[in-house]
């Protein structure tokens, strides 16, 4: 009997617990890659043209700028974009993995 709830008590603990650091790399990606993309996309489209008739490429995308340094909706600014999607993220990820974590140990204590 012992032993079976030994077993049990490992199978939860290899399910319940997150990798902290995958999450954080899978998050840190994809979210790079929305930016990525988003930006890219914008360029295939091409700008719009305002009602003052200023040609704008991405507007609300642009307002990134004012959170990451040197980003821009051009191609460049789309790898400062991936760059910075990146990091945010990773830490992220890395942060609601350790939570989560910490949280599941609390409750197997219980």
């Amino acid at each position: 009997m012992t032993k079976t709830r030994s077993d049990e008590e490992k199978l939860l603990q290899a399910v319940a617990f997150l990798n902290a650091k995958v999450l954080g790399l899978i998050l840190g990606i994809l979210l790079g890659l929305v930016i990525f993309i988003a930006t890219n996309w914008l360029l295939i489209k091409g700008p719009q043209v305002s009602e003052s008739g200023r040609q704008i490429v991405g507007p609300h995308l642009q307002l990134l700028s004012q959170f990451f340094i040197g980003y821009k909706v051009s191609f460049s600014g789309s790898i400062i974009g991936f760059l910075y999607g990146f990091a945010i993220g990773t830490i992220s990820g890395s942060l609601i993995g350790w939570l989560y974590n910490r949280i599941v140990n609390i409750r197997h204590r219980l």
